[in-house]
């Protein structure tokens, strides 16, 4: 397959920023999702020794991607402890 790519680009240079994009969107998706599966608190990989890993989250812990406005470090809790 990677025979067929490398030939299309050189009879079609044009399609080479196609390749470019795609491959790196496919890479990002790939990474991203990876992502979500190793560090996310909502995933469980160990259910005898951490059930629920969500509830040992702190207040000031950043578990998203990307956060706009909030200031994790300066949050303090809320609730109860479970």
């Amino acid at each position: 397959m990677l025979r067929q790519i490398i030939g299309q680009a050189k009879k079609h240079p044009s399609l080479i920023p196609l390749f470019i994009f795609i491959g790196a969107g496919g890479t990002g998706a790939a990474l991203y999702v990876m992502r979500l599966a190793l560090f996310n608190p909502d995933v469980s990989w160990d259910r005898k020794n951490n059930p629920e890993p969500w509830n040992k989250l702190g207040p000031n812990d950043q578990y998203k991607f990307y956060s706009v406005n909030v200031d994790y470090s300066k949050l303090k809790k809320e609730g109860p402890d479970f």
